[in-house]
């Protein structure tokens, strides 16, 4: 997460979004933890972004 936002606030959107979606993806429980809710809702932006 802390490198995503990194590389979302220095302008680099695709990359961050490239870190952080196979890695949400690995998970199939635990949605409801604020971790997986932090990076669902910054995937979400990334992808609103493109």
């Amino acid at each position: 997460m802390s490198l995503a936002r990194l590389w979302r606030s220095q302008g680099k959107p695709q990359q961050a979004r490239e870190l952080l979606a196979p890695v949400y993806g690995w998970f199939t429980e635990g949605f409801d933890t604020r971790d997986l809710n932090e990076a669902k809702a910054m995937l979400d932006e990334l992808s609103s972004a493109r």
